[in-house]
């Protein structure tokens, strides 16, 4: 079977959700998604999006315009979708990028995105992480971000907590919060409240 974003979709489940609700509270223009694979979701919301991932075969899929587009028409929002480009790449290497270039930077069980495309991020651009591999943990660390939001996710419906933030990304255990630690485990640290994604605004400038 051919690779898609369908096939995709059926595994990890519909993230839609997820960045309609982000356009609706922040509308963001354009999208940096490294370590994407085939999950195309964001452009069902978001206008300009640009994916990076080194599996070639979602350098197939990318490269196959005409099905790319199949995949999202009837399914975006209005405006959206109008810019779909995609980097071979591992995006642990320099991009070329424009530096202060996307609204919202993405890292979706990809790794340390943070760490690796944190220049590609628009002052008081938003950053959206899990923490399966530790990029929440080390954003939540990180003094030029700010926690905004928790993203709950219940029977596939996306749903942004605003309210009460200081009681998201409680370490259970104070000493786990190691930057260095996460990093080199590779897994980000249990809180006294999970979520599935927080989102973080950066600094006005992080010169």
């Amino acid at each position: 079977m051919k690779a898609s974003w369908a096939t995709y979709r059926s595994s990890i489940g519909d993230r839609c959700g997820l960045f309609a609700a982000l356009r609706e509270r922040w509308n963001p223009a354009t999208a940096l998604y490294p370590g994407s694979y085939l999950d195309l979701s964001p452009s069902t919301a978001i206008p300009s999006v640009t994916y990076v991932d080194s599996d070639r075969r979602a350098a197939r899929y990318f490269a196959d315009e005409p099905l790319v587009a199949a995949e999202l028409e009837g399914r975006t929002l209005p405006g959206a979708g109008a810019e779909v480009t995609f980097l071979h790449r591992d995006y642990t290497t320099p991009l070329s990028l424009p530096r202060a270039g996307f609204d919202l930077l993405i890292s979706l069980y990809a790794g340390p995105v943070w760490d690796h495309c944190r220049q590609h991020l628009a002052p008081q651009g938003l950053l959206l992480a899990n923490t399966s591999h530790g990029d929440a943990s080390l954003a939540a660390l990180d003094p030029a971000l700010r926690l905004v939001a928790a993203v709950h996710q219940r029977d596939g419906k996306y749903r942004l907590d605003t309210e009460r933030l200081d009681s998201h990304l409680v370490p259970r255990r104070p000493d786990a919060a190691d930057p260095e630690r996460i990093r080199s485990q590779g897994r980000g640290i249990a809180y006294t409240r999970t979520a599935f994604a927080y989102v973080f605004r950066a600094a006005c400038s992080r010169e």
